[in-house]
């Protein structure tokens, strides 16, 4: 765990839970498993407090525990799962893409949430939908829950470990804390709810659907409440579904940039039919026939089945090697190589940083050592054709940044430097670390200053929020054109314009923490990938 990563989840914690939780989250994550009282004498926190942070991070599966072999349990933070929150808006906004705006806060409420039944997050985005349509209109339950069965259906969210029955029945004391399991089977199993309503409006705050003020209103004991049909089954939202996604997704774009349209709509098919079968940390997809891959193309995609198999053909051919031939059976077997996709992805990521970063003959110096894989300074000069003082400079500048590493091979047991070989080379898996250090320490800094420029102008932003809820409360009674603008000048013009570059600030600054979120996911892929082969 490098300091970037520890300082991003700090970041990260204290901005979605505030300072109590991030204290607590990150001294887990610095010093590993710990009881409860450890955490609370350590932190200087009361043990109350310790409860409520720990409570908040176990519901959204940031903090895990487990029983020591001396019956104490102990508490450990996940910190991948922490530097997972940088990339909830990229989950509602792909949820959103393929499943409309039911969707997209379906996935938003389980993100929030952590951990929902799925009668509760219905009815709650019923409700949110409800809002934003016209009087009179009304989302009916039914709907929402059909969206959350595709969701369910497609593993973009799953059910929460439970408590085994078996253990609820044992006759003898508890346990310090309870096992949680789930059969594969079970996980994305939708319970039979016959959920009937529609969503409702809210009401101002005095007063209830009635139009009975709060005081009179009677109070309803417990037992008058209906019990939850699907009471104790808890979804949440399954992330490594989502990176299958974005991966599979990446690919398609690299082999559309590369060939053509087509092409990349044959490797999109070919993804879609292995998105159930073929598991997200595989490093190929399954098997899939020329024959099949026809069937399967999408409706109204008129090209002929010779047109298809050159196009296998020539995917197959390609020195990428995204897809390749693993028989000859239904016209032919082929799979994707996922783990080669994602190394030229990220290759071609190192590729661009070194070309922004050192210029572009520094980036033919890097292309040329990747390509070759080991070279001497003689040989880059004379390959790349540059003046050998020059490349010795770009060489010596790329070798302190980690981008390309030096090779000893002696000829003599001495190691004497008159008789080695000194070997440039490009260590893909090391550069890729150290281009995800620098990913964190980015993000960190963009998030530093989002905070800042809104920090600085805190008095600015209330003012403006004000004055939006005056002009909204006016509205709704019918105010008459002057006397909004009244309002709105109490607003003067260069406040408006501050308010302008603050806006347009923040949004650069969101719009690069996601940019930079997306080199991060595809060099963890990588990484992961590479370290699942080892």
């Amino acid at each position: 765990m490098t300091q970037a990563e520890i300082k991003l989840c700090s970041l990260l914690l204290q901005e979605h839970f505030g300072e109590i939780v991030e204290k607590i989250g990150v001294h887990l994550i610095r010093t590993g498993s710990q009881p409860l009282r450890v955490i609370a004498h350590d932190t200087g926190t009361s043990l109350d407090q310790v409860k409520k942070a720990l409570c908040v991070l176990i519901q959204h599966n940031l903090v895990i525990h487990r029983v020591h072999k001396r019956g104490v349990v102990e508490y450990e933070a996940q910190c991948s799962r922490v530097l997972r929150m940088l990339r909830y808006p990229r989950y509602i906004y792909t949820a959103k893409t393929l499943y409309s705006d039911t969707g997209e806060l379906l996935v938003e409420e389980l993100l929030l949430n952590g951990k929902m039944t799925m009668s509760a997050v219905v009815k709650k985005v019923a409700d949110r939908l409800t809002e934003t349509m016209e009087d009179g209109k009304n989302m009916d339950y039914a709907e929402v829950s059909n969206t959350f069965v595709r969701l369910a259906d497609t593993h973009f969210v799953q059910r929460c470990p439970v408590v085994p029955a078996t253990e609820n029945s044992d006759p003898g004391p508890p346990p310090p804390a309870p096992t949680l399991v789930i059969s594969e089977k079970d996980m994305y199993l939708v319970p039979k709810l016959s959920l009937i309503g529609k969503g409702k409006r809210r009401r101002s705050s005095d007063e209830d659907a009635t139009g009975e003020p709060k005081a009179k209103r009677p109070k309803h004991t417990s037992d008058n409440k209906e019990p939850i049909p699907d009471d104790g089954i808890y979804w949440q939202a399954n992330l490594d579904r989502f990176h299958q996604h974005f991966r599979d997704q990446a690919i398609v774009s690299a082999v559309a940039n590369r060939m053509d349209q087509t092409s990349s709509e044959i490797v999109r098919t070919m993804l879609r039919m292995s998105e159930i079968t073929t598991s997200s940390s595989a490093p190929f997809t399954q098997p899939l026939s020329s024959n099949e891959i026809f069937r399967s193309l999408p409706v109204g995609y008129n090209i002929s089945k010779q047109v298809l198999d050159q196009y296998l053909t020539l995917l197959a051919d390609d020195p990428l090697e995204f897809v390749g031939k693993s028989g000859d059976s239904g016209g032919g077997m082929y799979v994707i190589n996922l783990h080669k996709a994602l190394g030229c992805l990220s290759t071609a990521s190192l590729e661009s940083v070194v070309q922004e970063r050192f210029g572009s003959r520094c980036a033919r110096i890097f292309r040329l050592v990747l390509q070759k894989k080991h070279l001497e300074q003689k040989q880059v000069e004379d390959f790349a054709m540059i003046p050998a003082k020059e490349a010795k400079d770009m060489l010596y500048k790329m070798l302190s940044e980690n981008f390309i590493s030096l090779q000893e091979i002696p000829k003599t047991p001495d190691h004497a430097p008159s008789r080695t070989f000194y070997l440039y080379t490009v260590n893909i898996p090391s550069a890729a670390r150290m281009l995800l250090h620098r990913c964190y320490k980015s993000v960190a800094n963009l998030i530093e200053r989002r905070q800042f420029e809104t920090k600085e102008n805190k008095r600015l932003l209330e003012k403006s929020q004000r004055v939006e809820a005056i002009i909204a409360s006016m509205q709704a009674t019918g105010a008459e054109e002057a006397q909004l603008q009244e309002i709105e000048e109490m607003i003067t013009a260069p406040e408006r314009q501050q308010l302008e570059t603050l806006k347009r600030n923040v949004n650069k600054l969101d719009a690069c923490e996601i940019q930079v979120d997306e080199t991060i996911f595809l060099l963890e892929s990588y990484i992961e990938s590479t370290l699942k082969r080892q």
